[in-house]
C-alpha cells in the first residue's frame, strides 16, 4: 500500500510514479509487483470534489495509455459525500478511524465493481472575459461539436471538465460559491462537516434565496429570464427546447440518486407518472441525466427533507443551456460541488454543452 498527499502530489503524478515503480520491479522478475500492477485499486480520502478530480485524472491518464482505469473506492471526508453514499461507503467517516481504516481497506480489496457514467461539460463564451476556474475545469481549444451555435461572436473562449454527480446553475451554485470563498478567507470557521453544514445553511439565508428583497419582483430572480434549455433524448439527434417554469431559480442535472448530503430530490416517481412523462427509472450508468428545478429556499428545504420531490423538468442524453445577460451581469454554476462565477454578455450568448463521455469509471462498492 502507498499513501499520497494530494495537497503535495497531483493525481496523475502519484499514479505515474506508482506505475513506474511497479513496472520497474516487474521487469526485474518481481512477480508480486506484476500481480499488484494487474490488480491495482485506488482509495481516495476526501469529498466529492476531490474524488471527481482523481477520477478525471485517472481516466485521462489511462485512456492515453489505452489501459483499463483502476477501480476506485472512497473514504468520505467531505461535507456532502454523495459519491461515497451512492457506492456504499457512507456519508461520513467514523471517529474510531483506526478500525474504520482497516475495514475500508478490506472492502477495497474484496468489494465488487460498479459502473459510473462520466459527463463532459464544455462552456463556450464570448472572448474577453476571464473566469476563475475551479479544479474540475480547464481552458481548451474550441469544441469541435458546437459549430452549430448561433449567437456567438467570431472570437470565443472555451473551457471544459467532467462531472460524475451533478451540474447546476442558479441560486444553489451562488450559495456554494459564497461558502467556498468564505471558507478560503476564514478557514478557522470550517472545522468539519457539521460546522460546514451550519455555515452553509446560514450563508444561504443571506443570499436572497429565502426572502427576495421587497424592492425587486420575485419573478425577476427566475432562471427563465436568462436561460434557454435544450435536450436530446435517447437515440434522437435533434435538439428539443424545454420550457423552464418561471418560479425555478436553480436547475440541476443529476446523475446519481444522492444530492445535497444524501437527499434524493428526484424522488421515486410512480410507474404511471413516469410512463406519462416518458421517464425511465434512474441509474448511475444508464446514459441519462435527471433534470429538476428548485424554487425559493423554502421549496428547496422541503425537497431536501424529502417531504416532496423537486420540480421534474426532463430526462436527457445530452443537454445544452444558452445563457444571455440583461439585468443580470453574471450567473453562478457548479459541478460536483465546485462552483464558479460565470460572466454574461448582453449581446452574445454563452453556451453550456453536456454530453456523456465515451468512458465509464469503475467504482468499488463499499457495501
Amino acid at each position: 500500500m502507498q499513501v499520497f498527499d494530494l495537497s503535495v502530489v497531483r493525481p496523475p503524478e502519484f499514479v505515474q510514479y506508482g506505475l513506474a515503480c511497479l513496472e520497474n520491479l516487474a521487469s526485474r522478475g518481481d512477480h508480486c509487483a506484476k500481480e499488484t500492477r494487474e490488480k491495482l485499486r485506488i482509495m481516495v480520502a476526501g469529498g466529492d470534489g476531490t474524488v471527481g478530480w482523481v477520477l478525471g485524472s485517472l481516466t485521462e491518464l489511462f485512456r492515453h495509455n489505452r489501459e483499463p482505469v483502476p477501480p476506485t473506492g472512497i473514504i468520505p471526508l467531505g461535507t456532502g459525500n454523495d459519491l461515497s453514499r451512492s457506492f456504499g461507503w457512507g456519508g461520513s467517516f467514523p471517529f474510531a478511524w483506526k478500525s474504520a481504516i482497516k475495514r475500508s481497506l478490506n472492502r477495497a480489496i474484496t468489494g465488487p465493481i460498479s459502473r459510473l457514467d462520466s459527463w463532459h461539460v464544455v462552456v463556450t463564451m464570448p472572448a474577453g472575459e476571464t473566469v476563475e476556474l475551479p479544479h474540475c475545469l480547464r481552458y481548451t481549444e474550441e469544441y469541435t461539436h458546437n459549430q452549430d451555435l448561433e449567437g456567438l461572436p467570431d472570437k470565443r473562449t472555451c473551457f471544459e471538465g467532467v462531472f460524475y454527480n451533478y451540474f447546476s446553475v442558479g441560486m444553489d451554485a451562488q450559495v456554494a460559491y459564497g461558502f467556498h470563498h468564505l471558507r478560503n478567507e476564514k478557514p478557522y470557521l470550517a472545522q468539519g462537516p457539521i460546522a460546514n453544514k451550519l455555515i452553509y445553511s446560514t450563508y444561504s439565508c443571506t443570499q436572497g434565496w429565502f426572502c427576495t428583497p421587497c424592492m425587486s419582483k420575485p419573478n425577476l430572480r427566475g432562471l427563465k429570464n436568462i436561460l434557454r434549455l435544450y435536450i436530446k433524448k435517447v437515440n434522437c439527434s435533434e435538439w428539443e427546447q424545454v420550457r423552464i417554469p418561471s418560479s425555478v431559480r436553480s436547475i440541476v442535472a443529476l446523475n446519481l440518486h444522492n444530492y445535497g448530503s444524501g437527499r434524493n430530490p428526484w424522488g421515486k416517481p410512480k410507474p404511471k407518472y413516469m410512463e406519462k412523462r416518458g421517464f425511465v427509472e434512474a441509474h448511475a450508468d444508464d446514459g441519462l441525466l435527471e433534470i429538476f428545478g428548485l424554487k425559493e429556499g423554502w421549496h428547496a428545504s422541503i425537497v431536501m427533507v424529502e417531504l416532496i420531490s423537486a420540480k421534474h423538468i426532463a430526462q436527457a442524453a445530452a443537454i445544452r443551456m444558452e445563457v444571455r445577460g440583461g439585468d443580470w451581469k453574471k450567473a453562478y454554476m457548479q459541478m460536483d460541488g465546485e462552483p464558479w462565477k460565470q460572466p454574461m454578455n448582453k449581446e452574445y450568448s454563452t453556451f453550456v454543452d453536456i454530453v456523456r463521455a465515451p468512458f465509464q469509471s469503475r467504482m468499488i462498492s463499499g457495501e
